[in-house]
């Protein structure tokens, strides 16, 4: 992949399909900020990793729900690195429950994680950009933002919510040489879906046309490839990677 600029934030990446985009993107040149709020020791391996590959990496620690820690990060990596080349806001959370017994506070928790937090990124991202006019921001939806799901009222609300926004900042940023795009990632097989019992995975199988969970390398991929100068005449898109479980 070929990359004009030369530093990128990943948020949510100590683990999972986070991890797996931030070692995806240094192994093709990117200087990555690796982001955690609660997992530093695994944030670090994330970065050792990196580096024990001939990569080049930074843990920064903050919430990023926390509108100030964020806009802080992202000042102090343009003050080390000169400029923000590219965002990843990977980061949220699940708060599951279904509706009728979902607590305001269980709802606003997801939404201000989600997407809150990626609404922040997005616009602190372009004030930074703007001065360049260069930069590309991938926002990590998901399936569950396109069709709903039953007992996730609060995160498909979140999910389906970046999709909008995402398209308003690409429309928004466009005049400014930066792209806004999403990614909404079907089943992936992460932790998070290993602890699933055997039966609750071949129902969830059962329903994907290419008969697998993905890999998180499989959504890094896409993530760089929406990042690059391969995609420079796409912005506002939703790009899905569900194996054909939602078209």
């Amino acid at each position: 992949m070929k990359f004009t600029g030369t530093n990128v934030l990943v948020t949510g990446a100590s683990r999972g399909i986070g991890a797996e985009i931030a070692k995806g993107l240094a192994a093709m040149g990117l200087k990555v900020w690796v982001n955690f709020r609660s997992g530093e020791a695994e944030a670090n391996a994330v970065k050792a990793d990196i580096e024990a590959a001939g990569g080049k990496a930074e843990v920064i620690g903050f919430d990023v729900s926390d509108e100030e820690a964020f806009v802080s990060a992202i000042k102090s990596i343009v003050e080390c690195d000169g400029e923000l080349s590219y965002l990843v806001n990977n980061a949220g959370i699940t708060k599951d429950g279904l509706a009728m017994r979902m607590k305001s506070e269980q709802f606003m928790d997801v939404i201000n994680a989600n997407l809150k937090s990626t609404f922040i990124g997005c616009r602190e991202s372009l004030k930074v950009m703007r001065k360049k006019r260069f930069g590309s921001v991938v926002n990590i939806a998901s399936i569950v933002g396109e069709t709903g799901n039953a007992g996730q009222t609060n995160y498909a609300a979140s999910k389906g919510g970046t999709i909008a926004m995402t398209k308003s900042f690409a429309i928004e940023a466009a005049a400014s040489g930066i792209r806004y795009n999403t990614i909404t990632p079907g089943f992936i097989a992460t932790e998070m879906t290993e602890v699933l019992k055997d039966e609750v995975k071949d129902a969830f199988t059962a329903k994907i046309p290419m008969g697998r969970f993905g890999k998180p390398s499989e959504v890094a991929d896409a993530v760089a490839f929406l990042l690059s100068d391969h995609s420079s005449y796409i912005t506002g898109e939703t790009l899905k990677v569900n194996g054909g479980m939602y078209m």
